[in-house]
């Protein structure tokens, strides 16, 4: 402050509120600024600055996740919807896919469903994690047993959010779809 003195005293400022009244007053802090508050604007604005672009980075952050997790639902949902069709109308009851042993390197199901509606998105089908594709009875809550197929798997996410514990953390978003074969077996057998 002794290099560069304040623009005002306190007996300047108090002389021009006085003149003030007849003419113009000065408002703000720009002339009646104190030396020890020349940077506390700038500091201000820096930690106003910081917490809003988290805010927006976490915003856009968890938008994301839930897009991917959109899109991974979807994927499991075509997956499903190919997996209860026939391979054929005449055919009877034969599916794309056996009933047991399906895995992600085997399924004709992923390679044909999930794999595309996931590459449509632009997320990577190899870093599909724990897929499972299941044929059973499916418990919708009703008296009567429907058989079906069920779809899971789950999608890593890296959430990227600075300043906070959060960044970097990888979560695993799951998808789980149900849908009953559209031919439902005669006997009480669900393959």
């Amino acid at each position: 402050c002794m290099r560069w003195p304040c623009l005002e005293t306190g007996s300047q400022r108090a002389r021009g509120r006085i003149r003030g009244a007849v003419g113009k007053e000065s408002r703000g802090r720009g002339r009646g600024q104190r030396c020890g508050e020349r940077g506390s604007e700038m500091l201000e604005f820096a930690f106003v600055v910081t917490m809003l672009m988290t805010l927006l980075l976490g915003i856009v952050t968890f938008a994301r996740a839930y897009n991917i997790y959109q899109s991974i639902t979807r994927a499991a949902r075509e997956a499903a919807r190919m997996a209860v069709l026939p391979d054929c109308a005449t055919c009877g009851n034969n599916y794309i896919d056996p009933s047991t042993g399906v895995t992600e390197a085997n399924s004709a199901i992923f390679a044909g469903a999930v794999s595309p509606a996931l590459q449509a998105a632009n997320l990577n089908p190899a870093a599909v994690l724990n897929y499972s594709e299941t044929v059973g009875w499916l418990d919708a809550g009703d008296t009567e047993q429907q058989c079906g197929v069920t779809i899971s798997f789950d999608y890593p996410y890296e959430l990227n959010l600075p300043f906070t514990t959060m960044n970097l953390t990888t979560i695993d978003l799951p998808a789980r779809v149900e849908m009953r074969r559209e031919n439902q077996p005669s006997g009480g057998s669900c393959p």
